[in-house]
């Protein structure tokens, strides 16, 4: 899903872990920019390549944001699988965010994302959502801060969140599906 069929992609890789780790997504590319870079694939390694795009004004604003989290995962190849080569060289799998914090690997990424006020709240908010069956409202919001500060004070337990969901007022009044004039809608 984040990858090419021959090759990983850290632009890809990277845009997956703004939006679904981290809720924030990055901007649309601007009108008018090419967003394939199968014309730039040629000569050079797949980070120098992604170094070049990223020197373009046009496309710098996103990929600074992409690219270092996609890097941090290329000791997986396309399928997922651990590797320690990509073609006979060394995995690179290092990073600076655009906070100024650098890691190593994918083990030091996942640190950092972990100690992402974003992450805490995304995480939160993607289960709520899916225990409740249904976006949150603006009526949910206090629920929510409240679970995602017990979330927070739990040293970031999975176990402690699920528990927290499913002792919330939207999770214990969820609603059934509306019914209809000619009985429940399936």
């Amino acid at each position: 899903m984040t990858s090419y069929p021959g090759r990983t992609s850290p632009v890809k890789r990277g845009k997956w872990i703004l939006e679904q780790l981290l809720c924030s997504p990055p901007p649309p590319p601007p009108p008018g920019v090419a967003t394939d870079l199968t014309a730039m694939m040629s000569g050079g390694t797949l980070r120098q390549k992604l170094e070049a795009h990223r020197q373009k004004p046009e496309c710098a604003g996103c990929h600074r944001l992409m690219d270092p989290l996609g890097f941090g995962l290329e000791s997986f190849d396309a399928v997922g699988v651990f590797r320690q080569t990509d073609e006979g060289s060394p995995v690179d799998a290092s990073g600076q965010l655009p906070n100024g914090a650098n890691f190593s690997d994918n083990i030091q990424l996942a640190d950092l994302l972990a100690s992402d006020p974003r992450f805490l709240r995304c995480v939160t908010m993607k289960l709520f959502t899916y225990a409740i069956g249904r976006t949150p409202m603006d009526a949910d919001e206090g629920q929510l801060l409240q679970i995602i500060d017990q979330f927070g004070t739990s040293n970031a337990s999975l176990r402690q969140l699920v528990l927290s969901i499913i002792r919330s007022e939207p999770f214990r009044s969820r609603r059934g599906e509306q019914e209809s004039g000619e009985g429940v809608m399936p």
